[in-house]
């Protein structure tokens, strides 16, 4: 008999994996300043990635915290437009410091949702990703840093960033893996909302030239 119905769902609030109404999205620092020093991954690679995590959340309505640093300073620019765009109604959180969880307003914003997972996304990566990462992780909070979304300033630094970051507990995750963990079951309703988000990020990696080896 053809399988055609989606198989029954847990309950999407105490899920031990991610689900629209249990987690919430934090992009920290994707600003010129930040991608102008990334080496470890090409700024193509880690913009189509945000993109996909920014347009993944929209559509399946996971809250947003974004936060730059040093605009109110007059030092740095704001957040990246095309990652703006994909957040309708999402305002940026300004900070002084490179921890954000020590921000006052980014650390409420976080716990005024409610929410214990927490997928994050920062430049870089062994910065200002690591750092709240691990303060959040100490706090009793699951932290899903995205991978492919992120960079440091050296292969180096990225990579022994996840090793730290790893070792606290952090449970990394891909842009795609994040959508494919929202959706669950292509049969359900909403799938086409990651089919949608699909049909634009593959045709844009070729596009781009992203091989998936740098």
């Amino acid at each position: 008999m053809p399988k055609l119905a989606p198989e029954p769902q847990r309950d999407p609030t105490a899920d031990r994996l991610l689900t629209p109404e249990n987690c919430v999205v934090a992009l920290i620092d994707y600003q010129p300043g930040q991608y102008a020093t990334v080496t470890s991954s090409s700024r193509e690679e880690i913009d189509l990635n945000v993109r996909a995590v920014a347009k993944l959340a929209t559509a399946y309505e996971v809250p947003v915290v974004l936060s730059t640093v040093g605009v109110d300073m007059g030092v740095n620019e704001g957040t990246d437009p095309a990652i703006l765009e994909e957040l309708p109604g999402v305002t940026e959180i300004d900070r002084t410091g490179v921890n954000a969880w020590e921000d006052d307003e980014f650390r409420a914003a976080i716990e005024d949702t409610g929410r214990r997972k927490v997928v994050i996304g920062g430049l870089w990566t062994e910065v200002c990703l690591t750092f709240p990462t691990l303060d959040m992780l100490a706090e009793g909070y699951e932290v899903f840093p995205v991978a492919d979304a992120v960079g440091g300033i050296t292969p180096v630094a990225h990579a022994r960033a996840f090793d730290r970051m790893t070792a606290a507990g952090a449970r990394p995750v891909t842009a795609i893996s994040f959508g494919s963990e929202l959706m669950r079951n292509w049969a359900r309703e909403d799938s086409d909302k990651l089919r949608k988000v699909m049909r634009w990020y593959f045709p844009e990696r070729e596009r781009l030239g992203i091989t998936g080896t740098e």
